[in-house]
């Protein structure tokens, strides 16, 4: 008789659920006996307590991380005729955010290391029309924010940081979402800081951007029924708002579980046929993925997943050569690097509260005879 295998999910929220249930549904019965479910005191809150914890003077909630990117831009004054610069290696959003307002993502390589944008290549990418970096601090390691900053001070950018996936990273000592002029973070129930549906946050040190993302997030409203521009429905509900008031409570906890499995896998698959990830010295990596590379990464994927072992692909085909973007004229070879991560990565299982018998499972598997 065989063994039962085991099957290793590659996200599991069951049990942070329950422990956040019999909390989080008081507060929806408190909530419903209130009356307020939109932008309500929890959505207050929360913003408050976000902006402390990030370190920056405000916290502008609304409904989701792409609205966060959009309205960010448009709060910044950038629409068409612009150019962004950008990662062609990260999720569809980064770019499409750019392109909603009228502006054209211009795509700059990643390092071989982090699988950020390059501060190198964005330079070289910089033409008059240039009026913003949007970098990604992607999987939850930190953008090269310091070189970056600097290049965005020689021609006087504006810096939007898509934090999406990086809730509670620090870069040069500072947490993500408080370097550029707007941070923007998803609150999608797969990233570090995840709601039970959409949410979305932008941080920024400037009270005047603070108050016109106010006003665009709700119609454009300067007070009700009146409105001198036009904004968009973007506002986050008071049931979000209160479990990610408690998952804020416990995020250093849930954190620390991260970095936790990500330092066994490293330890366990060193010197393997797959590369773990890289971390940063000084910075604080979050792992919103565990993201491998390796030259066999169809083969790794189908043994794992015959297995009972859940992977992601992110991303299988840079930005820049997608079909929507076709007529801004990239080509095979014009970005190297990202185009290599494109090929090589894998996205093993990370969560807060994996049992190590998954992470055993996962690495006897990627070290197996099967895996490269």
């Amino acid at each position: 008789m065989h063994a039962a295998v085991t099957a290793v999910p590659f996200l599991d929220l069951t049990e942070e659920y329950g422990e956040l249930e019999s909390e989080w549904l008081a507060s929806i019965r408190e909530t419903g006996a209130k009356g307020s479910f939109i932008l309500g005191p929890n959505v207050s809150a929360f913003e408050q307590e976000a902006a402390s914890y990030i370190g920056t003077r405000h916290a502008v909630a609304v409904a989701n991380g792409t609205d966060a990117l959009v309205l960010s831009l448009r709060a910044l004054g950038i629409g068409p005729g612009d150019e962004v610069v950008t990662t062609p290696f990260t999720f569809f959003a980064s770019a499409e955010a750019i392109s909603l307002v009228g502006a054209t993502p211009v795509f700059a390589d990643i390092r071989a290391d982090s699988f950020n944008i390059d501060a190198d290549s964005v330079r070289e990418r910089v033409t008059g029309k240039t009026r913003a970096i949007l970098p990604v601090h992607i999987f939850g390691h930190p953008a090269q924010m310091d070189a970056i900053m600097a290049v965005a001070g020689e021609h006087e950018l504006a810096v939007i940081e898509d934090c999406a996936q990086a809730f509670g990273a620090t870069a040069g000592g500072a947490r993500v979402g408080n370097i550029g002029d707007t941070g923007c973070f998803s609150f999608y129930p797969t990233k570090v800081l995840g709601c039970y549906g959409d949410g979305g946050m932008i941080t920024t040190n400037s009270s005047e951007i603070a108050e016109h993302l106010r006003k665009l997030r709700n119609h454009g409203a300067t007070r009700p029924f009146i409105h001198d521009e036009i904004g968009a429905n973007s506002r986050l509900d008071e049931i979000q708002a209160a479990l990610l008031r408690m998952k804020l409570r416990r995020l250093d906890e849930a954190i620390a579980g991260r970095r936790k499995v990500a330092a066994e896998y490293t330890r366990r698959l060193a010197g393997s046929a797959v590369t773990p990830p890289s971390m940063p010295v000084e910075d604080i990596h979050v792992f919103n993925l565990y993201t491998v590379r390796t030259g066999e990464r169809e083969r790794l994927r189908g043994w794992l997943g015959d297995n009972g072992v859940g992977t992601s692909l992110c991303y299988p085909q840079g930005l820049h050569l997608q079909e929507v973007y076709r007529s801004l004229g990239y080509r095979e070879g014009d970005l190297p690097v990202a185009e290599q991560a494109t090929r090589e990565t894998l996205s093993l299982p990370i969560y807060p509260g994996m049992p190590p018998s998954h992470i055993d499972r996962v690495c006897e598997l990627v070290l197996g005879p099967e895996a490269g």
